[in-house]
């Protein structure tokens, strides 16, 4: 019976166990990323988890627990400086980060990535809010509809046509804001051509000019 022998067996025994988990504790705090395999990684995070947390206690009692499971004063030290300088204080919890990397050549282990979190953690209650304002329709329509409403009722005056609604009077509007449509789109192509015709003239003037002076 297992009694007493908690965790995965990582095909060693307890005392290699223990100091492969150690190793891999202080390779993770001083790269900020290691390359092993997934059972290792798992084993290994609520160990990480056990050391900050002493390093945001940040009393002597902490320290000496720290430094007693790293056997690394000045790792203790690196450790506990860059929390008290606000590394993880926003932070409740998951300051590890497993990513896959798939199966390894030989031996088919499955292979991670393990690395800390260091990015700032931003609140649920923030995170909604941005979705919220992203997911808000823009305001832009209803002035486009008001104004399309305030030329089809001033269309209507200029017809001579009352406020009242009928079939013939919307048709006549609206092929009155059709006719209007097609005016203002042959204004804009007829100033476009317009331009067109004094930008080849203009082409054409100096295209003459270095003709005239490659003759001289």
């Amino acid at each position: 019976m297992r009694h007493n022998k908690k965790g995965r067996k990582l095909g060693t025994d307890w005392s290699h166990t223990k100091a492969m988990k150690r190793s891999l504790v202080s390779a993770l705090f001083l790269n900020d990323r290691i390359k092993t395999v997934e059972a290792r990684a798992k084993e290994i995070r609520p160990d990480v988890d056990k050391v900050i947390t002493w390093a945001k206690r940040g009393d002597l009692h902490s320290r000496r627990l720290a430094i007693a499971y790293l056997n690394d004063k000045e790792l203790v030290r690196e450790i506990f400086e860059k929390v008290a300088q606000g590394m993880f204080q926003d932070r409740p919890g998951g300051y590890t980060r497993i990513m896959k990397l798939g199966p390894r050549k030989g031996d088919n282990a499955p292979m991670v990535i393990m690395e800390l979190v260091t990015e700032p953690c931003v609140p649920k209650a923030e995170r909604q809010a941005a979705a919220a304002k992203k997911a808000a329709p823009k305001k832009a329509a209803p002035k486009k509809v008001a104004k399309k409403e305030e030329k089809s009722e001033e269309l209507a005056e200029d017809l001579g046509f009352e406020n009242d609604g009928t079939i013939e009077q919307v048709e006549a509007v609206d092929a009155a804001e059709k006719s209007e449509a097609v005016e203002e789109a042959r204004e804009e192509a007829e100033k476009a051509e317009a331009e067109a015709a004094k930008e080849a003239e203009t082409v054409d003037a100096e295209k003459i000019e270095e003709e005239q002076a490659d003759v001289k």
